[in-house]
């Protein structure tokens, strides 16, 4: 298999964490794709994903599959379903909505990224970031409280939880958040000790 990525992704951390969750690491050879906005990478959207959108996966069939949500629950079934995704309604609900959550956190510190670094500085809107930070804010607050959720066997939205805050310490590093939000951060602590992300973090893609 190929998984195109870029290795600052949070979408594509989630993947390849999963992959060396499920122990499909190996079988995955990585190819970085530059998808950046005013960039377009017309023979990526031919070839791979017409949105233009990282991760992609290339199954061992030929088969392209996007997005990020989709090739995971693609590679937990490949070895059996139910390890990340789990199986029973009640935990597979919750675990769906969890990752929605972290998901939708995701979704949002990419737009502050783009808003940030590539609109020119006069033409930004700074309400609109705000706004797209208090919405990372009220996601993290909410496993701050609901802790338990945390605590489960390692599971997708855990995945995509650690990717987001991976990639605010990333992009952010004198954020603070681990003093306002010191369950999730004791959390992530252990989190980062595991292969999955020890061996994914962040960082800045070749230059081009």
């Amino acid at each position: 298999m190929k998984l195109f990525y870029a290795p600052q992704s949070p979408f594509a951390r989630k993947v390849r964490a999963a992959a060396i969750e499920l122990g499909l690491d190996q079988r995955i050879q990585l190819e970085y794709a530059e998808v950046v906005p005013g960039r377009p990478n017309r023979t990526f959207a031919q070839s791979r994903n017409p949105l233009r959108k990282i991760p992609a996966l290339v199954t061992d069939a030929g088969d392209t599959i996007f997005d990020s949500t989709v090739i995971c629950e693609y590679l937990d079934a490949l070895v059996g379903g139910g390890k990340l995704i789990p199986r029973d309604d009640l935990h597979r609900w919750r675990a769906l909505t969890n990752h929605a959550l972290a998901q939708g956190m995701c979704e949002s510190i990419i737009l502050i990224r783009y808003e940030t670094w590539l609109r020119p500085e006069a033409a930004r809107w700074s309400v609109w970031v705000d706004d797209h930070w208090d919405k990372i804010h009220s996601g993290i607050d909410w496993f701050e409280h609901n802790r338990g959720e945390l605590d489960a066997p390692i599971d997708l939205a855990q995945l995509a939880l650690g990717s987001l805050l991976g990639y605010l310490d990333f992009r952010w590093p004198d954020h603070g958040w681990r003093e306002r939000f010191p369950n999730v951060s004791t959390w992530f602590a252990r989190l980062e000790q595991r292969p999955s992300f020890a061996k994914t973090k962040p960082e800045l893609p070749p230059p081009s």
